[in-house]
């Protein structure tokens, strides 16, 4: 493809420089040789730098370690497979230990990269943690299907979940129990639904799973259920409530119109610039064009 480029270039110097002759005029043989001239240096300049990109992700080899959130999970596979497609002798691997757990092996030293779903706290970034927003995501309320209620306020969900509502029909649902279902803690899902409602060390809950698409399925299959999941998981399987009449949606999310949001975080022990090649290389290939594509067609949202 390169040489293709390079013998276009010269077919267009030899081109200007023959109608140059053939006007007989030392303006236009000028004109045309100097376009000539910079396109030839354009499309030499273009090669240089594709060989040069190409040559930097020959050289790199050895692995990039990720561990955190289990709502990132989407997001970590398509980037680390588009990863290791350019980056061919670079190995990723992630665990899904949650966001808590893989902040605290960020901060001991045995992983490059921990993933957060919540911004982090104070401490942790006492401690040399970096707060890399990569995307954003929201958080979806969500009922089995079969549930009448399909809109809460903030302040009816927040009584469902310190227990001040037990029954749906105290809502205007049907006389059924409302069984409460969320994640455990240190979950970054968790911490962040927890104080956007403000009622942090407050919840009751029936359940506490370890991982999204548990909540999902438990609720899906649990008359009366109600939990909380990332919005890019939501399926057909369980009904996504409005809240305060405002529909989970990207569109509300960016427009600042829907409550509950949050940052997907990958979070690196000093700035980015400090990191070794392998993890630059992979952040860069996150702020790429590719890697933005990959953000937004899996559901999440750019950060602005």
């Amino acid at each position: 493809m390169k040489k293709k480029t390079l013998k276009t270039a010269a077919a267009i110097f030899a081109a200007c420089m023959m109608l140059g002759s053939l006007a007989g005029c030392g303006s236009v043989e000028n004109e045309t040789t100097t376009a000539a001239a910079a396109e030839i240096k354009k499309s030499t300049e273009a090669a240089q730098t594709t060989k040069a990109e190409t040559t930097q992700a020959e050289n790199l080899s050895g692995t990039v370690t990720l561990a955190g959130s289990t709502s990132m999970k989407k997001l970590c596979e398509a980037m680390s497979e588009g990863f290791m497609e350019t980056y061919t002798d670079i190995t990723v691997t992630v665990e899904y230990t949650g966001s808590g757990a893989g902040l605290e092996s960020l901060v001991q030293g045995s992983i490059d990269i921990g993933n957060a779903s919540r911004a982090l706290k104070d401490g942790e970034k006492e401690q040399g943690a970096v707060e890399n927003i990569v995307a954003i995501d929201g958080i979806a309320v969500i009922t089995d299907k079969d549930n009448s209620v399909k809109d809460l306020t903030a302040e009816q969900l927040a009584d469902i979940y310190t227990g001040n509502v037990t029954n749906w029909n105290e809502i205007g649902g049907e006389d059924e129990a409302i069984v409460v279902i969320g994640r455990e803690a240190g979950s970054g899902t968790r911490s962040a639904f927890e104080e956007l409602l403000k009622i942090e060390d407050a919840c009751s809950y029936a359940q506490e799973l370890d991982n999204t698409g548990a909540v999902l399925a438990k609720v899906a299959s649990t008359p009366g259920a109600i939990g909380y999941v990332s919005l890019d998981v939501i399926d057909d399987s369980v009904l996504a409530l409005s809240l305060d009449g405002v529909e989970a949606s990207e569109a509300n999310i960016v427009a600042g119109k829907y409550l509950l949001s949050r940052p997907f975080v990958m979070a690196t022990m000093g700035e980015i610039s400090e990191q070794n090649e392998l993890v630059r290389a992979w952040f860069d290939y996150v702020a790429s064009e590719e890697g933005q594509s990959i953000i937004t067609d899996i559901g999440l949202i750019l950060p602005q």
